[in-house]
């Protein structure tokens, strides 16, 4: 081989390396997107009760994020594991890998059974965990829980566990080939190993080919440019073309096509050719036996550069769409949409309304400082705790004493002393902070002899909340370094809020509204309240112009029966999906770029758009409405907290039994912040807060808030029920608008059903399954279908009244349980077909 020919050979393998670069880039790029993702979905899943609000605080630089990958890390776990499918996320991450080492030509995977495996495990997964974990945590995700969710409430808890049964039985049966047949041919096999081993140790034809493939795909990725060719035939050797001398110096066409030459095709340089433009299209009449014959090697003729070629460059023209036009238009003649004009005059309330209570800055009381630390070093000092260093920081209600221990000390050493040092201090709700977050000390909290109260008037006049830029400002109080705290619902998005009776949760409720009532116009909000009591929320009545949402045709804006709480929760979601449509027909993706992309005029009126205010719904006391209503608050609820942030309507939920069976696991899991006042027992914190420490609070307004970064202890800023009445009756006495802000119109499914004339079409959505309790239990119970069924009663009741309406039980018998008349479920089986034809 002559140094040519070598030459061309290199430059050759040279190119097809800078082919290779892109590829090994992107495959490259697929596999560290792979570590990324399981690196990052393993510290969402260690932190994610912490992490999990952290998807929406991207550009918040005071919240510290936990993950190893910050908060890119907490939104792809959020994405993927909490709102996705679980642990079955790492399965998308191994197929990234998959592909990186595909692209990179390394086949470690066989490609299509591994898709097809991935594509099992993760519709499968994710519904596994949900049936395990009964939708507790993260580990099926919103996809699993709700694919359980429906086939348990389709098929029944036995059916689904057959079903995750048969699904896993079925692909192992397929997977290993576990047919009888199949187990016999291979105990066969395991009898004649001697044969086997002998046959495997000689090399079969197919392995053969395999590595021919794969020595011919190795040489095309080396050299790209070569063409390969049947190496079975001959090739014949082409004579080389030479350029003839003296034409003219014409660039080679790229338009044309491609000539890819074998390796062993070498063309004989001359000096002097120069480059030529190949034509080819072949020469009419004359046979293609040479090159020279094969291509019109003529060049351009003199007449071909005598034609006039003229060149024009069109003006760039600002083209705009006529919506643009027409919103620009309508801004410079009207200006920006005013949503404050109906209500031009309206005046928010002053301070004044507020009560001052006089000074309330902290006194502080140095013996009893001393006293604390004393007793406190000293009480460390007898179980051989060593204390460095200690300070205080004095509070409204809580003093906070911080200590380092000494090296060597363990912190779980301190925190078993909690109740030693309570004894010792003889204070109550004695909390220790073990340790601190984002600080190496061990925080010890100790209530104050003498607290300080915190009005509401002091943190409403405050600077920090006056010159707010919150969307939805809510001030709750001060924190434990004395300074006031704030916080943002529309950021929260949902508030979860629990304490025992008389411990300051109504106060609480009342300083959020207080709160949104100081800071934002009519126009701007709108209060959806739930009140079971009947008596916290109606002072609020008198705003109902003004602030209040309500069902069409309904006389008091504040919800009391729990009938119409249901067709208010249902209404609420049909009003989240219709502000979903006008989002996306505006082509925008929260209610803030709509409302702004509105007062700018470039949506339509008669279009249906209109400005969207907040919409806040208040649930004073959530337990009655789950022992009343159960899944049909609940349901509603959740669909509410997990969907309605983007459109502008948030939860504010309290109870004072924060038990389990109240805050289940749905809710908890769509409710990332919340409120905790003193609670009875640990295990109620924990319900809360996941985390004990509401036990340990002093009342009267001291409370812990979390969302998913740290308990904070706060003192609730008080407001008393004189001062919401004069906000009230401010507010009430100005001009507002005809009616509250009426809701989408919600008919319920079973409105229309009735004794005596029962309507197959019209039954109930649960009427069948009712029917089956009740011939497999031969008890015509509206309780049990309560219980069964977890259903309010007046939905109880009128699938009663149907099922007597149908035949299928007896009329009302007083105290006793209805006979039923049907004997069998069979039997029951072809009456309910019948009645489906």
């Amino acid at each position: 081989m002559d140094k040519k020919t070598q030459t061309k050979q290199q430059d050759m393998s040279e190119k097809g390396k800078i082919l290779s670069k892109p590829r090994i880039f992107f495959g490259l790029t697929f596999i560290l997107f792979s570590v990324v993702l399981i690196f990052s979905f393993i510290s969402y899943l260690m932190n994610w009760k912490a992490d999990q609000s952290q998807a929406g605080t991207m550009l918040d630089k005071s919240i510290q994020s936990s993950n190893i990958f910050g908060k890119v890390g907490d939104w792809l776990g959020n994405i993927f594991i909490f709102e996705s499918i679980g642990v079955a996320s790492f399965i998308i991450a191994f197929l990234f890998l998959v592909f990186g080492t595909l692209i990179l030509k390394k086949k470690i995977f066989k490609p299509w059974k591994t898709i097809g495996h991935s594509l099992f495990f993760i519709c499968w997964v994710p519904i596994f965990m949900g049936a395990v974990t009964k939708g507790q945590g993260v580990l099926g995700g919103v996809y699993g829980y709700q694919i359980m969710d429906s086939l348990n409430a389709i098929i029944g808890t036995v059916g689904l566990w057959l079903v995750l049964a048969s699904s896993i039985a079925l692909y192992f049966i397929l997977e290993f080939n576990l047919r009888p047949s199949s187990i016999k041919a291979k105990l066969n096999n395991i009898n004649e190993n001697t044969i086997g081993k002998v046959k495997s140790m000689m090399p079969s034809s197919d392995e053969n080919f395999e590595a021919d493939e794969e020595l011919e795909e190795e040489a095309l990725d080396n050299h790209p440019n070569i063409s390969v060719t049947d190496m079975s035939e001959p090739v014949k050797q082409q004579e080389p073309v030479k350029v003839p001398k003296g034409f003219p110096e014409v660039p080679v066409s790229t338009n044309l096509e491609t000539i890819t030459t074998p390796n062993h095709t070498s063309f004989e340089d001359d000096n002097n050719a120069k480059p030529i433009n190949l034509n080819l299209n072949t020469k009419p009449g004359l046979p293609v036996s040479t090159p020279e014959q094969a291509f019109d090697l003529t060049p351009s003729t003199p007449s071909q550069e005598n034609i006039k070629f003229n060149v024009e460059i069109a003006p760039v023209i600002d083209v705009l769409d006529d919506t643009e036009k027409q919103s620009q238009e309508l801004v410079e003649k009207h200006g920006l949409y005013d949503h404050k004009l109906d209500l031009a005059k309206f005046q928010m309330p002053p301070v004044e309304l507020l009560k001052d209570y006089g000074n309330e800055e902290i006194s502080i009381n140095k013996e009893e400082l001393e006293e604390n630390k004393n007793k406190i070093v000293g009480l460390l000092k007898n179980f051989n705790v060593g204390i460095a260093e200690i300070k205080a920081t004095i509070g409204p209600t809580v003093t906070l004493y911080e200590i380092v221990p000494e090296a060597g000390i363990r912190v779980s050493a301190i925190k078993k002393l909690q109740d030693d040092i309570a004894l010792n201090l003889s204070a109550l709700g004695i909390r220790i902070i073990a340790p601190m977050p984002g600080k190496g000390t061990i925080g010890i909290e100790v209530p104050r002899k003498n607290p300080t109260m915190v009005s509401m008037r002091s943190v409403i006049a405050s600077h920090k909340f006056q010159n707010t830029d919150m969307d939805l400002p809510v001030v709750f109080g001060k924190t434990i370094s004395n300074e006031i705290f704030m916080a943002d619902l529309s950021k929260m998005p949902h508030l979860l809020m629990a304490g025992a009776t008389g411990q300051g949760k109504s106060v609480g409720i009342n300083a959020i509204l207080t709160s949104l009532l100081y800071k934002k116009h009519p126009s701007e909000l709108k209060f959806v309240m739930v009140d079971p009591k009947k008596v916290e929320l109606s002072l609020y009545s008198k705003i109902e112009r003004h602030y209040l949402a309500k069902l069409p045709d309904t006389d008091d804006a504040i919800i009391t029966d729990t009938n119409k709480v249901i067709n208010t929760l249902n209404s609420l979601c049909i009003e989240m999906d219709n502000r979903y449509d006008l989002l996306k027909n505006a082509f925008c993706k929260n209610l803030k770029e709509y409302n702004k992309k509105f007062a700018e005029r470039k949506l339509n009126p008669e279009n249906g758009h209109r400005y969207l205010p907040y919409i806040v719904l208040v649930v004073d006391e959530f337990a009655d409405l789950i022992m009343t209503a159960g899944k049909e608050v609940e349901l509603p609820i959740a669909r509410l907290a997990q969907l309605a942030r983007a459109v502008g309507i948030h939860l504010i939920v309290a109870t004072q039994r924060p038990s389990v069976n109240v805050i289940t696991g749905m809710i908890k899991a769509n409710f990332p912040a919340r409120a905790a006042f003193r609670v009875i027992s640990s295990v109620d914190s924990r319900t809360i807060l996941d985390s004990t420490g509401a036990d340990q609070l002093i009342g009267k307004g001291d409370m812990l808030y979390f969302n998913g970064n740290e308990i904070l202890r706060l003192q609730c800023a008080f407001v008393d029920t004189p001062e919401v009445e004069r906000i009230a009756e401010f507010i009430g006495e100005q001009k507002g608008y005809a009616s509250a802000f009426l809701l989408p119109e919600y008919v319920s499914e079973d409105a229309t059903s009735s004794v005596g004339s029962f309507d197959p079409n019209e039954k109930d959505a649960l009427f069948e399954e009712a029917a089956r309790i009740i011939v497999s239990t031969q008890q015509g119970s509206t309780s049990m279908l309560q219980r069964q069924l977890k259903l309010g009663y007046n939905r109880a009741g009128r699938i009663m009244d149907q099922l007597e309406a149908s035949g299928i039980v007896g009329g009302f018998n007083g105290a006793k349980a209805r006979e039923v008349i049907i004997s069998d479920l069979h039997s029951l089986e072809q009456f309910l077909e019948d009645l489906r034809k």
